[in-house]
């Protein structure tokens, strides 16, 4: 079963529901789990711009680990750069180099369309790795 499970996360409320997913299959099967945050830029025709400052990733990563670690599940966790383009890549190759057995990622739903011209980090992921990729659904429930 699943021994090394990578969990990325994102700013997004979304990245509760696949930490709480990645943490239950790790409870399940005594797993060490992963974080990872890519630190995103985007390309202006001038600049290359972050969007999101250091400050904001590393909460956003270390919010991932404490709810894990408060399970008392293994958990690391690292912060990777890279333009909005690369982060389907970054996760792939950071799973890669953790030896996961198991990506979990929260999807971002999107029309058809615009995913036509923004393909989805789930689906880029699910591309790039021969790593068994899991969607966590988005807890709708109020905690």
């Amino acid at each position: 079963m699943f021994q090394r499970i990578l969990v990325a996360v994102d700013p997004s409320p979304a990245r509760r529901s696949a930490v709480r997913l990645a943490g239950e299959l790790a409870q399940l099967t005594n797993a060490e789990v992963r974080v990872v945050h890519v630190i995103t830029s985007a390309v202006s025709v001038a600049a290359i711009v972050a969007l999101e400052d250091d400050a904001e990733a590393k909460a956003v990563l270390d919010e991932a680990l404490a709810d894990l670690r408060d399970r008392e599940i293994k958990a690391e966790g690292t912060l990777v750069r890279g333009l909005t383009t690369q982060v389907a890549e970054a996760i792939s190759e950071t799973a890669a180099e953790f030896g996961a057995d198991l990506i979990v990622l929260s999807p971002h739903h999107r029309g058809a369309v615009e995913a036509l011209f923004d393909p989805r980090v789930s689906d880029a992921v699910a591309h790039h790795t021969n790593t068994a990729v899991l969607l966590a659904p988005e807890d709708h429930t109020k905690a």
